[in-house]
């Protein structure tokens, strides 16, 4: 069994080894600049981590683990631009460093090589992985359609709201585990475990990152701090907020949400202490603890011997000490 640790290694070769340039410079250069801004990996480690629980080769996942990372790249080019994000993994953002339509061109190109790296798979494993990566490539998108819709729609309930972060970011996750474990040669029923797994992990990490956003260390995080603050974006915790408040605390949150007087720094600080006063933060720590479970027992559905669970278990357990 691989370490965490040697699957990252090898990922970081195989994106060392892309080759990303060509004309007009203006078209590639943002595809070099955002695979080589770093990041975690994670879903293109959890294909090989997927791969691995079922088969000691791995080379026939790498392909879908790269198209994986591609594709997941070329979401956070768009998405930084629909929420006017100015900084990622502690560097300027596409949209920022050049301009938006570049970021758009840019990220249309990296969809497109994303699909290239499928390719190379045998005939039999790329009719069971194409659907999965393409189901999800559409999910991803009607996630950030439902998140964009919200912005706009007066009040979002959690399960609205769950159910567009399961779309737009648990689905990705959940289709990595699924593909790298096809690539193993995993049965339908474990593959599908697996999926679930990965979906209720999902969950979790955007819970958490809904947390972070708040209270994390800004140079830790590789994100502006507050941000979802400083644009009222509906997240688990503003959604919890405005349910649990009083109407005068209601009145008080929605107000300097939109108030354009109160700087950036100010507004974060008093929208922080309206969730300290709610209990916003302990109500979703206490959520993150319930998918996390939720994961944890469809990983021990797996009809694998318990070490061959170990590497995808200690991944599960990261979500809920991580500080970025």
């Amino acid at each position: 069994m691989y370490t965490i640790n040697q699957l990252q290694e090898i990922i970081l070769q195989e994106i060392n080894k892309l080759n990303f340039k060509g004309n007009p410079l203006t078209l590639y250069e943002p595809i070099q600049y955002t695979i080589g801004t770093g990041g975690k990996r994670i879903r293109p480690i959890l294909v090989l981590a997927a791969s691995n629980v079922f088969s000691d080769d791995i080379d026939a996942s790498i392909s879908v683990a790269l198209a994986f990372e591609v594709f997941h790249n070329f979401t956070l080019l768009h998405d930084d631009i629909m929420d006017n994000s100015p900084i990622r993994r502690n560097k300027k953002t596409v949209h920022v460093k050049w301009n938006n339509n570049t970021a758009i061109l840019s990220g249309d190109a990296m969809m497109i090589k994303a699909y290239d790296f499928l390719k190379s798979l045998p005939a039999d494993l790329l009719k069971e992985i194409f659907p999965v990566f393409n189901n999800t490539a559409l999910e991803v998108c009607e996630g950030q359609q439902y998140d964009m819709d919200f912005e706009k729609q007066e009040n979002v309930s959690e399960l609205e709201y769950l159910n567009m972060i399961k779309l737009k970011t648990s689905v990705l996750i959940a289709a990595s585990l699924k593909a790298g474990a096809i690539c193993g040669g995993a049965s339908k029923k474990d593959a599908n475990f697996l999926y679930d797994f990965g979906i209720n992990i999902g969950l979790a990490f955007q819970l958490q990152d809904d947390l972070l956003d708040v209270y994390a260390d800004s140079q830790k995080f590789g994100k502006q701090s507050g941000n979802d603050i400083i644009t009222g974006k509906k997240t688990f915790l503003l959604i919890n907020a405005f349910e649990k408040a009083d109407y005068k605390t209601y009145l008080k949150l929605k107000t300097l949400l939109s108030d354009k007087s109160i700087n950036n720094k100010e507004k974060i600080k008093q929208a922080t202490a309206i969730f300290n006063k709610l209990g916003i933060k302990h109500l979703t720590e206490l959520n993150i603890r319930k998918y996390h479970k939720k994961a944890i027992n469809s990983l021990n559905s797996l009809s694998v011997k318990d070490e061959k669970k170990e590497i995808l278990l200690s991944f599960a357990n990261s979500i809920m000490n991580r500080k970025h």
